[in-house]
């Protein structure tokens, strides 16, 4: 299974922010949609993420005057992408080898939607939910 199932069963808005917005905007829309992380874009292009994480290290590291900074002074850049393409599993084994929790999916340099470890995680649950179902069914029929 690939990234594209995931992003299938969605309604297709990818919350985020461009570059010259502050930082405030951007945690405020974190705030806002409870959500952990944005793709930060320039021109329709993916040039970093913002998460919660960034603004807790910012804070401490810049004080609250970064507050009012654009959110390209704040973000993770460059971004790791993947494509729709992109195996749910080799999506999550990159997660889980660069200690990240959000990846952007980019059909070249278009941003086309954004998904997280949880999203990830609860979509194989429920493969191997249903699999484990299905060979009960199996058992119980023989």
């Amino acid at each position: 299974m690939t990234i594209a199932t995931i992003l299938s069963k969605r309604d297709g808005i990818v919350h985020q922010c461009t570059c010259t917005a502050t930082v405030r905007d951007a945690a405020n829309l974190l705030a806002e949609r409870r959500i952990g992380a944005l793709p930060i874009v320039r021109d329709g292009e993916v040039v970093g993420i913002f998460s919660e994480r960034d603004l807790v290290y910012r804070l401490n590291s810049d004080g609250p005057g970064i507050l009012d900074q654009p959110v390209e002074a704040a973000m993770t850049a460059p971004p790791i992408t993947v494509t729709p393409d992109t195996p749910v599993m080799s999506a999550l084994s990159l997660m889980t080898r660069r200690r990240i929790r959000h990846l952007p999916v980019v059909e070249g340099t278009t941003l086309i939607g954004f998904v997280s470890i949880g999203d990830l995680v609860k979509y194989r649950i429920d493969k191997i939910e249903s699999e484990a179902a299905a060979l009960r069914d199996y058992i119980q029929s023989v």
